[in-house]
């Protein structure tokens, strides 16, 4: 590769657990990666339009996801093929792990959405949560999830304390 050519970006593969079992694998550009925050960018890797009511996952949207490995969750930044921002798309999650170039983060069922313009705070899956018998299995880890959820949606709510990715 010349001097003048842009490098292409490093690639990597995101692997979602859930429940010990491979959720979804997507491929990703690695953005950064400081030692704690991982950030990378990749398309919506789902099949088709996903129309949670509050907002529509499509094809051509695109996600820079920050994953940490001393946090509880991620944060997935959502734009149009056209750049306009969607909202932030947070999964509660063990803190992230880098082997190579495999960026596995296990789900643990809790989300919160923000809105685009910081109106709209959705907690999601707190159902599912606490029907996963995580809390019996591995308290800590619960109490860990369930402490997350509520230090992203305090974020959420604090002026100028949204999106979490400094």
């Amino acid at each position: 590769m010349s001097a003048n050519s842009p490098e292409s970006p490093q690639r990597v593969d995101v692997v979602l657990l859930k429940a010990g079992r491979t959720k979804i694998r997507y491929a990703a550009d690695l953005l950064t990666d400081d030692g704690t925050r991982v950030t990378v960018r990749a398309p919506w890797a789902g099949d088709g339009v996903r129309d949670f009511g509050f907002v529509r996952f499509e094809p051509g949207d695109v996600f820079t996801e920050h994953y940490w490995r001393d946090r509880w969750y991620s944060v997935k930044e959502v734009r149009t093929a056209g750049g306009t921002l969607k909202g932030w798309y947070c999964d509660i999650t063990r803190p992230a792990t880098l082997h190579g170039a495999e960026l596995v983060v296990e789900d643990l069922d809790l989300d919160l959405w923000v809105s685009a313009d910081g109106t709209r705070v959705l907690r999601l899956d707190e159902d599912e949560f606490a029907e996963s018998g995580l809390a019996e299995r591995d308290p800590r880890a619960a109490s860990a999830a369930a402490g997350a959820l509520d230090e992203l949606e305090a974020l959420a709510h604090r002026p100028g304390g949204w999106p979490p990715v400094s």
